[in-house]
């Protein structure tokens, strides 16, 4: 499972040519955050990353060799009930001490690493089972007291993940329990970081919920009370623009979109939160183009979203189609309907692997505009179509 070995070869790789790690990822056109992730160790390379490296060190396929050696095991849909995960469960129930604090961190981890490498299975239900297992032992006094706040910490990490989810996979109500679980048992263990990106989920389902005044609450008290890393502030700046354009105040929303830019691209991600990798320009541009679009004004909408759906930019994860769905109405919306067509081909082929509710919600819109739409040429009704049968398409036959 480790990737430790390609990381540590391109460690020296950089070292041996006297290259930083950010210029590096300036050179590929890689985000900052998920190069130096991928160089600690701690996510797998992606295909096109180790080509690029190879590349670029001039290698001759040494890194590809190392990371197919190195690479975890291709996972079926049938993983969330294979051994693996069994044996993990297993863990959770046997282990005591400091074996259930790794037991329920690695959990946390191969779950996060499904979400984001196997976008075609939702996470949620195993995440939630997995965390009732721990629940229950927490409450029954179930371990080793010696190791009670770090097993709480673990814990609120994973009741975190399961939050997530919970609430992608669109099951607001049990999103909203497993957050408060997660923020309860963070502040109980003193775990103020995974309090914080509690804290920030908690702010996008709000938002997410149309509760914007909520949302931009959270996000407030966050900024307004805590001192914060650059890249975990402009996590909240960009929840506070949501917060704010959603309660019509557009201009203060680009002003937070604008300082959380700023923050992520002077900061050196040094003592930033492992978990904090998801927030790049990408993403940021993904919000941008969202908040021109509820504030309606879809041409400026058009241009960041642009930015945030170019394929292979940034860090993959399993709602990244979600900026490529918002560009097809809006491009709809101006009756843009060649490039609206294009975007529309490219969700009909990421459809049928996506497990993301709120994603699939947002393109199964996109598909419904085939009924409203006038004037449109046959070639995108028929692309609409198409993309409508494919969300309804069954998974299982082949």
């Amino acid at each position: 499972m480790s990737c430790g070995e390609f990381s540590q070869r391109v460690r020296d790789l950089l070292r041996d040519r006297d290259m930083s790690v950010r210029a590096v990822a300036r050179h590929l056109n890689y985000d900052h955050a998920y190069l130096s992730r991928v160089l600690t160790g701690k996510q797998q390379p992606s295909t096109q990353l180790v080509t690029a490296l190879d590349k670029l060190f001039k290698t001759n396929g040494e890194l590809a060799e190392i990371a197919v050696r190195v690479a975890p095991p291709t996972v079926s849909p049938e993983a969330t009930e294979s051994p693996a995960i069994t044996d993990r469960i297993l863990t959770l129930n046997e282990a005591r001490g400091a074996d259930f604090v790794q037991a329920i961190r690695e959990t946390s981890h191969r779950l996060v690493v499904l979400d984001n490498e196997l976008n075609g299975v939702s996470i949620a239900e195993p995440a939630g089972r997995a965390f009732k297992i721990v629940h229950r032992r927490l409450g029954a006094g179930d371990y080793d007291p010696q190791y009670e706040r770090d097993i709480q910490s673990a814990a609120a990490e994973l009741a975190e993940v399961a939050g997530w989810a919970l609430f992608d996979a669109e099951r607001d109500g049990a999103a909203r329990r497993f957050n408060q679980e997660a923020l309860f048992l963070a502040n109980l263990s003193g775990d103020r970081s995974i309090a914080l990106l509690t804290l920030q989920n908690m702010a996008m389902h709000s938002e997410w919920r149309g509760r914007n005044q909520e949302a931009l609450a959270i996000a407030r008290s966050v900024l307004n009370r805590r001192r914060l890393s650059p890249r975990v502030e402009a996590m909240f700046r960009m929840r506070e623009a949501k917060g704010l354009v959603g309660t019509g105040r557009t201009s203060e929303a680009i002003e937070s979109l604008q300082r959380a830019r700023s923050l992520i691209e002077d900061g050196n991600d040094v003592g930033e939160p492992d978990w904090s990798w998801w927030l790049t320009n990408r993403e940021i541009d993904g919000h941008w183009g969202h908040t021109f679009q509820i504030a309606g004004d879809v041409q400026k909408a058009i241009e960041r979203l642009l930015q945030s759906a170019q394929p292979g930019r940034g860090v993959g994860t399993g709602y990244a189609s979600m900026s490529s769905a918002r560009l097809a109405q809006c491009l709809l919306d101006v009756n843009a309907w060649r490039d609206a067509e294009d975007v529309i081909r490219s969700l009909v082929t990421a459809a049928p692997g996506i497990s993301s509710g709120r994603t699939l919600r947002l393109i199964g819109h996109v598909a419904k505009q085939r009924e409203r739409l006038n004037g449109a040429p046959p070639s995108l009704t028929d692309t609409l179509e198409h993309l409508g049968e494919k969300l309804n398409e069954d998974p299982f036959t082949l």
